[in-house]
């Protein structure tokens, strides 16, 4: 989900109330608050909370909310996910490889590790080079499969469809994938996603919800 703001720099709570509701009527299956679609990067910490809470106490249970806790401090992101734990509604944790530090796999192994000790929600992993200039590979997400419990999906950015196809077949059937790509959606369906964290869905909900649906039940024609 995006944060709308007003002229002035303060988040619109008006307009993002309106848009949980349009959202969910529009038959989303969950909502995502505070990714970095929400310009997480220019919001305080006071105003991310504000803004998890907002969505969660909207949503009021009816549909699932992943907290985006993505930092490129280990321990900062554990802070986050700590703090977006409390938070009544949050059903998962969303974090993203460490941005600008460029870690190696043993690095991200250590930093996604951390993160999911710091809660016992699901976790799901995000690998998107193009913005934080690493890639999450295969064997390193098994690893953390095989070591951390929690850790339950992964948002897959790398617009790799080899590597997504890679991760589906060697990846226990509970750990699910999303495409975080929705140019690439359709297509990465036919390797084993089970669904689209939409960046689209802010403006189409209804469209993109229809669309993946319709792939997934392998009615191609309609989607």
């Amino acid at each position: 989900m995006v944060t709308p703001f007003r002229g002035d720099g303060s988040i619109d709570e008006q307009a993002l109330v309106q848009l949980v509701q349009w959202q969910i009527s529009s038959g989303i299956h969950w909502l995502v608050a505070c990714g970095t679609t929400a310009e997480t990067p220019t919001l305080n910490d006071e105003e991310w909370l504000r803004v998890l809470r907002i969505v969660t106490e909207t949503a009021d249970g009816r549909v699932p909310v992943w907290a985006g806790c993505t930092d490129n401090s280990t321990r900062r992101a554990e802070e986050r996910t700590r703090l977006a734990s409390q938070i009544p509604g949050i059903t998962a944790i969303l974090t993203a490889s460490p941005y600008y530090n460029k870690p190696t796999q043993q690095g991200q192994f250590q930093h996604f590790s951390a993160v999911a000790s710091a809660t016992q929600l699901p976790v799901v992993l995000y690998t998107v080079p193009s913005r934080t200039g690493t890639n999450l590979k295969p064997a390193a997400v098994l690893r953390l499969i095989d070591s951390a419990p929690n850790i339950a999906g992964i948002k897959e950015s790398s617009g790799n469809l080899a590597q997504v196809g890679e991760l589906a077949t060697r990846a226990p059937r509970s750990f699910q994938i999303f495409s975080g790509d929705d140019v690439i959606a359709l297509g990465t369906v036919s390797v084993g996603v089970a669904g689209v964290v939409s960046v689209a869905s802010n403006e189409i909900p209804r469209e993109m919800s229809s669309m993946m649906q319709a792939a997934i039940s392998n009615d191609w024609p309609t989607a």
